[in-house]
């Protein structure tokens, strides 16, 4: 009972410090408690039976159908990379069926956007967002564009093959996927944040977020390299409208096409044998952007009186071949392109640069037919090791795999002015994917079976055969070793008409006014010649 002046009697005295001991009782386990840092609540649980948003079991895997989509991406990985090896493989060595007569380049670009296409849909699988389902939308769209090109355009469907549509219509059918489960992920996990949770999550981690910039970007690089390629499709069926001067004709048991074209008419002589036609071989370009001009010129002047010519496999409007194709496998094809044109010899052989070892294989395969044999500035066989260096192949590849880009093409049609002929034959005919492959096939056989080859061209060339050699005077005099193979080249028959070293003219020796007058000269003699 509390006095009069406040204090406390004796009893009331003992209960208070009984209180204060159990105080004291009650407050000694915090004193063993674990101490707050940066992981101690700052509200008390929740009570209402949810759980918290980052908890680990709020998860779309919880659901079946997320996961059975994300087990389907994976195996829909696996099919891709594995058909990307095949196709890579399928650039040097051509598998059974499975060539097509454009470069493979393009299915192969194809298949690799599709495999990328999926790893990030399977790296990203659990972080949707709105920006990577526009951004697969667009990229579906374009590669749908991509399809009904391909599709639409006969010379392009013929030129892809199977196998190019199958990875043009392989890569819309993914992207259209990744839409449908990024969908099916973002509902999953709306689904299990409201069952979980009580409410849809609207927050970001900012881990998630830098997943979501870095999927953008990526998809965003996507975007544009499809519209790359979409451009340059439109650009190959431009260029596929323009007209071969000659015909194409299947060969090799219908595996491609070889152009072929003849200027003039058959004549015969006095005694009514036909006079020989001059079947020409270009060198490293095209004939149409090379050789043309000056052969034209001899026919027009009556120089000769007809004259044929052919676009080598992946060349201007020929094909590409099956890999591996050596120079042996090319005059075949070439024979049987001649065969169906109804073509017959007597022949005069006129090549320059490394179409004089097509030249060389030809005549040895038709002794019969071959009348004469005209190299302008020859290579000779053993100089193909220029041609067959390991580093000239890989940069080869490493062109033709971006080739399908066409950045190069692009600019030159947009800003340069570059028309179908230069494109196809011309000045930028270099840039196509078709005859990067060419370049590339001649490069991965040049020093085996091509040099196996015109060795064995050599030995059973006919001696009697009438032979023309024209060297440039620039390379002749700037390159020891390629002086001494002219003059070996000078040997390859024992019946050497000419040998004329033309001063100041490049190794396209018809480029000068001397070099061309002393070419439609030693033509004309040889024609003639008896």
């Amino acid at each position: 009972m509390v006095s009069l002046w406040g204090t406390k009697n004796g009893e009331e005295q003992q209960h208070d410090a009984d209180g204060e001991r159990d105080d004291g009782d009650s407050r000694q386990p915090s004193r063993h408690s674990r101490e707050a840092d940066e992981r101690t609540r700052l509200l008390p649980p929740r009570n209402d039976g949810y759980l918290d948003p980052d908890d680990p079991a709020v998860s779309p895997y919880n659901l079946f159908s997320v996961r059975a989509v994300r087990y389907v991406c994976v195996l829909f990985l696996i099919i891709s990379f594995l058909w990307w090896v095949l196709l890579l493989v399928s650039i040097f060595v051509s598998p059974p069926t499975m060539h097509s007569r454009g470069s493979g380049f393009f299915d192969f670009s194809f298949t690799t956007l599709t495999v990328g296409n999926l790893l990030i849909g399977l790296l990203f699988f659990s972080t949707p967002s709105k920006s990577m389902e526009i951004c697969s939308l667009v990229l579906a769209a374009l590669l749908l564009l991509d399809m009904v090109i391909v599709l639409a355009v006969q010379r392009l469907r013929s030129e892809e093959g199977w196998v190019g549509i199958t990875s043009v219509v392989w890569a819309t059918v993914m992207a259209l996927y990744n839409v449908m489960s990024d969908r099916v992920v973002a509902w999953g996990k709306r689904e299990e944040e409201e069952r979980l949770t009580g409410r849809k999550e609207t927050r970001r981690t900012l881990r998630e977020w830098c997943a979501v910039l870095t999927a953008t970007i990526i998809m965003v690089v996507y975007i544009i390299i499809t519209i790359l390629l979409t451009a340059t499709l439109i650009l190959r069926s431009r260029d596929a409208s323009l007209k071969p001067p000659g015909e194409r004709y299947l060969v090799d048991g219908d595996k491609y096409k070889i152009h072929l074209a003849c200027v003039g008419n058959i004549t015969h002589d006095s005694e009514g044998r036909r006079n020989p036609t001059v079947l020409v071989e270009a060198g490293e370009m095209p004939f149409e952007d090379t050789m043309d001009d000056w052969i034209y010129g001899a026919y027009q002047n009556g120089t000769i009186d007809r004259y044929c010519y052919y676009d080598r496999p992946g060349f201007a409007w020929s094909d590409n071949a099956p890999s591996p194709h050596s120079a042996g496998m090319t005059s075949d094809a070439l024979s049987e392109a001649l065969a169906k044109a109804g073509e017959e010899g007597p022949w005069v052989l006129v090549s320059a640069g490394v179409g004089t070892i097509y030249s060389r294989i030809f005549s040895s395969r038709h002794v019969r037919d071959v009348q004469g044999l005209f190299l302008i500035d020859g290579l000779h066989e053993d100089l193909l090791h220029r041609i067959a260096s390991p580093t000239r192949g890989f940069i080869l590849w490493a062109r033709g795999i971006i080739s399908p880009l066409g950045y190069d093409r692009l600019i030159g049609a947009l800003f340069r002015h570059r028309t179908r002929e230069d494109r196809v034959y011309g000045k930028s005919a270099y840039q196509a994917g078709k005859f990067i492959k060419a370049k590339l096939q001649e490069n991965l056989v040049a020093n085996s079976l091509t040099k196996n080859e015109v060795s064995q061209a050599r030995n059973i060339q006919t001696p009697q055969t009438p032979l023309v050699v024209i060297s440039s005077g620039i390379e002749v005099r700037s390159d020891n070793e390629w002086e001494r193979k002219q003059q070996d080249l000078t040997r390859i028959t024992d019946n050497l008409l000419h040998w004329d070293v033309v001063n100041k003219a490049p190794h396209r020796v018809w480029l000068t006014f001397d070099g061309r007058k002393v070419l439609e000269k030693r033509l004309g003699q040889l024609v003639r010649a008896k």
